[in-house]
């Protein structure tokens, strides 16, 4: 086992049994290989929302349903998932090919929140679901504690205190593009700082979309 294989591991949190799980869930479609890590993203999802309904059950006991299920969404969405992916640096070992390479995938939000589900459901093939939800207990911990209604992760806040830290600049965003009839719209948000382009995002909202603009600028920033 590579070294590199054995830093990310304790990164994660779990030593697999099987390295060949965690290769698959790092292998992305667009690499020249037969095997990519779309049906564990796939397993992934369903056992993360098991998880963390399990754990927002045992730890809000006098929550109803309808709290748990608007705690679990804020807690499982892409935006969310790719965060947790830059944190544990995914994006660097990731296996692209050479169109994706070029295009920035490692820094893509999509991308990132799919290999953060891809390697859940590795660990729940190698090492079943008590692994998996004590995994998650620990990369979500913090969240897991936060007030009903506030949201787990701020992207704009985050990247003004970085980029003033670092740069001595705040970000500006800028609405590019609207589409769509009323019930249906979209948004594009560019963002930079100072004259260099950060990040582009796309929400249903432009709020929505800042906050992915956000996301692209830290993960180009933190990777």
């Amino acid at each position: 086992m590579s070294e590199a294989t054995v830093k990310l591991e304790e990164r994660v949190g779990y030593a697999f049994r099987d390295p060949r799980l965690l290769d698959l869930a790092l292998t992305h479609r667009s690499w020249r290989s037969a095997q990519n890590n779309e049906k564990l993203e796939f397993l992934g999802d369903a056992v993360l929302d098991l998880a963390m309904s399990d754990l927002l059950m045992s730890r809000h006991p006098h929550a109803n349903e309808g709290e748990l299920s608007k705690r679990r969404a804020s807690l499982v969405n892409a935006r969310v998932l790719a965060t947790k992916a830059i944190e544990l640096d995914l994006g660097s070992e990731l296996r692209l090919g050479k169109g994706e390479e070029k295009s920035g995938g490692r820094k893509k939000p999509s991308i990132l929140a799919a290999v953060y589900e891809a390697i859940l459901g590795a660990v729940y093939l190698d090492g079943g679901y008590s692994t998996v939800r004590e995994l998650v207990a620990r990369h979500f911990r913090e969240d897991l504690q936060l007030p009903a209604g506030e949201s787990p992760i701020d992207h704009k806040s985050r990247l003004q205190e970085i980029t003033q830290r670092l740069l001595h600049e705040t970000p500006t965003y800028s609405l590019v593009e609207s589409s769509g009839p009323d019930h249906d719209r979209a948004f594009v948000v560019e963002i930079r700082v100072g004259d260099r382009l950060c990040g582009r995002g796309e929400g249903k909202s432009k709020k929505d979309a800042e906050q992915q603009a956000a996301l692209a600028a830290l993960a180009a920033i933190e990777t």
